[in-house]
């Protein structure tokens, strides 16, 4: 065993058509669907405005080196994304635009970097979904060691080889693919509730706020 520097090739992927549900689900719906616990750190924000839905492909790598990154890409299977925790180091870039171009043609799903990117302006062009914390010009290394397909640490949430991802403009959720059916069907009666709420304040200027009221009252808030 070669501690730190393992490649684990196998991993359960869910099912494409349970993450194809997720299409048009709102990213704010499925966090309310989650408790408002689903939401990996604000952090990592999208570099462009291509939605991202797959199967983490997960990496660990030293801060600024990208030697496994390129392994990812190259090995990682259509629908994956790929998840890449570089610690959050944001002073050297771990990719830029040919790396998600080669992603892409390749069938990927994105990239999600705990680090940084370059060729940011490029990248905001592509239609091929780019999640990392800062942009740099300054290249990676190219050196090792790291790991592949193991818990990784996203901002302060773990995304583990085979969770699913989606995510927008609006931020990034990560659930569990066993958790999906549920998460799907609240969120169903999240989308409704709010279609309603809208539909009220639209056609009579009216949102029912009694629970905001009652739970002042309850809180025996003194109003002068």
């Amino acid at each position: 065993m070669n501690t730190g520097y393992q490649i684990n090739r196998e991993f359960k992927r869910p099912d494409p058509e349970l993450i194809r549900k997720f299409a048009k689900v709102p990213i704010p719906n499925i966090g309310d669907s989650m408790n408002r616990t689903a939401a990996i750190s604000s952090e990592i924000q999208a570099m462009n405005s291509a939605r991202l839905m797959g199967t983490a492909y997960t990496v660990r790598v030293p801060a600024g080196d990208n030697l496994l990154f390129y392994y990812a890409i190259d090995q990682a299977e259509p629908g994956d994304v790929i998840v890449i925790d570089g610690g959050g180091f944001t002073e050297r870039a771990l990719c830029g635009e040919i790396m998600a171009t080669y992603a892409q043609k390749r069938g990927l799903a994105g990239f999600v970097i705990n680090g940084a990117i370059r060729d940011k302006v490029e990248i905001s062009q592509m239609n091929f979904p780019v999640f990392a914390k800062a942009c740099c010009p300054n290249g990676p290394y190219k050196n090792g060691p790291g790991e592949i397909n193991v818990p990784v640490n996203m901002g302060g949430r773990i995304v583990c080889p085979g969770d699913i991802l989606i995510g927008d403009g609006n931020g990034l959720v990560v659930f569990k693919p066993e958790d999906a059916k549920e998460i799907f069907e609240k969120v169903q009666a999240v989308m409704e509730k709010e279609s309603h709420m809208m539909e009220d304040i639209e056609q009579n200027g009216h949102l029912d706020l009694r629970w905001m009221y009652q739970k002042i009252e309850n809180d025996k808030c003194e109003i002068l």
